[in-house]
């Protein structure tokens, strides 16, 4: 089948082609499918790095500073930075941008400023389609850069290679902040504006709350290790060893150990760097430990199950909205007419659905 013309530019590596295919995916106009599904065989090769936190944490300054380091490095970069849609008149600032002009005549940066458009989670519809499209235009690195987010609008957890969660000293109860969903997802975190008062505080807090789950994994990875000994007794004999081994076991302080084996019985330890983004201060190490967690992805078991269990999702995703816009097209009316019924509780809502998905799966 012959390319579509803008898709063959997009592989061609032309900016102002990928730019057009960004905003006719993200319109959802177009030939925007057929180019997606001629793109996809491209896709695969970028590693993307989600950059998520509260407002105000500095997640815009930080990642203008990795898109310097990573250009230094030779990298092509894409960059896509999501502003909250207005609930009250549609619109969006797009303003994340500015704080990186110093790359807009790069031709190996590309820069796209997404609307929310509503999208729950802390990014837009069209953001997971919009990294393909770099993915295949030869981007290296695709930073995604959600709004301000609180502690489950985490979307970019299930969109993204490798997530960093960006804190800030002086953003009120720290613990409030840094608990519950914020915490499971990161994979490195990063205690931005480290010279301002309380940034040790941040970081202590950090260290506890990740210590407390490890603690909680270790027990239960324990547990686990104890049923199976007793079945195989002595298979495991020396694995009390507090250094890494064949039982897999985390040196316990870890400042000795290499940041690239923070791992336990298969899972990554997110490593705490502080930072001052403003100035470029402890940017490069925070990129060496982002780079750490993308060789554990690559190189364990457990990592590349992590990346199957990412596209297992993405997989679920495009099924639901793709049969809900089918349904949409095909049952308007009948839709429209359940509405109805369950509003003069002629019908409760969880028989008109099923009658609904009956009726869209005999036609």
């Amino acid at each position: 089948m012959e390319l579509h013309p803008l898709a063959a530019k997009v592989l061609a590596g032309e900016p102002r082609a990928l730019a057009r295919v960004c905003r006719l995916v993200d319109d959802a106009v177009g030939e925007y499918r057929t180019i997606l599904k001629q793109l996809f065989p491209q896709t695969g090769r970028a590693w993307t790095v989600g950059i998520t936190g509260p407002p105000g944490a500095g997640k815009s300054t930080l990642t203008d500073k990795l898109i310097a380091i990573l250009r230094a490095k030779g990298k092509r970069v894409a960059v896509i930075a999501i502003d909250p849609t207005s609930p009250f008149t549609g619109g969006a600032i797009l303003g994340d941008r500015i704080r990186m002009q110093q790359h807009f005549e790069d031709p190996g940066v590309f820069i796209r400023s997404l609307a929310t458009r509503g999208a729950l989670g802390g990014l837009s519809r069209s953001a997971a389609d919009i990294i393909r499209v770099a993915d295949a235009w030869g981007a290296d690195v695709v930073l995604v850069e959600t709004v301000g987010v609180g502690q489950d609008e985490l979307e970019v957890t299930r969109t993204v290679d490798s997530t960093l969660v960006v804190m800030a000293p002086g953003m009120g109860d720290d613990i409030q902040a840094i608990k519950a969903g914020l915490l499971e997802c990161a994979d490195v975190f990063a205690v931005n504006k480290a010279d301002r008062e309380g940034a040790d505080a941040t970081i202590r807090d950090l260290e506890l709350m990740t210590a407390l789950g490890h603690a909680t994994r270790r027990t239960s990875h324990a547990g686990k290790a104890a049923s199976v000994q007793r079945g195989h007794h002595g298979a495991q004999a020396g694995c009390g060893s507090a250094h890494h081994g064949s039982c897999g076991a985390v040196v316990p302080d870890a400042q000795d150990a290499a940041p690239r084996a923070r791992h336990e019985q298969g899972h990554w330890e997110a490593p705490i760097v502080p930072c001052v983004a403003l100035r470029g201060e402890g940017v490069a190490p925070l990129l060496e430990q982002l780079e750490g967690h993308k060789e554990w992805l690559e190189g364990t078991e457990a990592g590349r199950e992590r990346k199957l269990a990412r596209l297992r999702e993405a997989m679920r995703n495009q099924l639901r909205q793709t049969l809900l816009e089918h349904a949409e097209r095909a049952m308007g009316a009948a839709i429209d007419a359940a509405v109805m019924a369950v509003s003069r509780r002629e019908l409760d809502p969880y028989t008109a659905a099923e009658q609904l998905v009956l009726q869209f799966t005999q036609t």
